[in-house]
């Protein structure tokens, strides 16, 4: 099987260092594995680790003959290619080629690949890190991770693309591109805004540094190395989430937003705090959870 990676950044080279690792892993195995990417770094240094077979020169030259396409680049790049295959690209695309992505929305990719006819199956690993770029790529990001899969009426192209997951040691599970979108906003884009957002209110915004900050930047520590690891990470992706899962994500702030004039109002009681009442809210907290460790 043939198999073209379009976008060679953390997650299509991880998904090309596990299959490597994991040649002969289910029903899925990756006889040649081309790969393509805008700058062509990745793919080369690929090549040279013998992680992919061909670092091909253009995205059509990676296509040409593939069985299976995955699309590894943010949501809004996803949907720019979802147009070339369609259009300019679709006399390189085998008649029975599957094409699935691994971006962090679905709907609006579901719905561009539906729009155009194409052999589409929908899918994300719920695996990342806050570095980027094939360098930080590793054999074993996805497993035992969620790798959700958005079915079709297509089974035989969802089973692939569900064995090509299971062969990552990822574990796939079918879930509706809605029910998807609500799930990694709540989990996956609110913690990425909060964290920007943290460092904004904190650090500074774009309009310049507070004061207070380096001083306070002087007594960071793993706290908040913690809650700001997410606004490390790659500025294109993030774009792309804000473009394709906005209003699911606006929502979520809304919801934030109130918790945190609650939050506001107990705080500012002073001397006069209701020490059993913040006790109470952090004990929650905390129990949410590990119910659901």
């Amino acid at each position: 099987m043939r198999l073209a990676l379009l976008g060679f950044g953390l997650i299509g080279g991880s998904v090309a260092r596990a299959l490597r690792r994991r040649p002969a892993a289910g029903d899925f195995v990756a006889d040649e594995i081309v790969a393509w990417s805008p700058s062509g770094a990745g793919p080369a240094m690929a090549r040279r680790d013998d992680v992919i077979d061909t670092a091909a020169a253009t995205p059509q030259a990676a296509i040409d003959g593939a069985d299976i396409v995955v699309l590894a680049g943010p949501p809004n790049v996803v949907l720019d290619e979802l147009d070339e295959l369609a259009g300019p690209w679709r006399k390189q695309l085998a008649a029975d080629a599957v094409i699935t992505d691994v971006a962090s929305t679905k709907a609006a990719i579901v719905e561009r690949a539906a729009a155009h006819g194409l052999r589409f199956v929908g899918g994300h690993p719920m695996a990342g890190r806050e570095t980027s770029g094939y360098p930080a790529s590793t054999a074993d990001l996805f497993v035992d991770r969620p790798w959700v899969i958005v079915p079709t009426d297509d089974p035989a192209a969802v089973e692939l693309v569900q064995s090509l997951a299971a062969a990552t040691g990822a574990a796939p599970r079918r879930m509706s591109a809605a029910d998807h979108d609500a799930a990694v906003a709540a989990v996956s884009h609110l913690p990425l805004v909060v964290a920007a957002a943290l460092v904004e209110a904190v650090a500074g915004d774009a309009s310049g540094p507070r004061q207070d900050w380096p001083e306070a930047a002087g007594l960071a520590a793993t706290g908040w190395r913690d809650m700001t690891r997410l606004a490390r990470g790659d500025v294109t992706m993030g774009v792309g989430i804000a473009a394709t899962n906005g209003a699911q994500v606006a929502a979520r702030v809304r919801d934030l937003i109130a918790v945190l004039e609650g939050w506001a109002a107990d705080l500012e009681q002073g001397t006069a705090i209701d020490a059993d009442a913040i006790a109470e809210r952090l004990r929650v907290a905390r129990d949410r959870l590990e119910g659901s460790a």
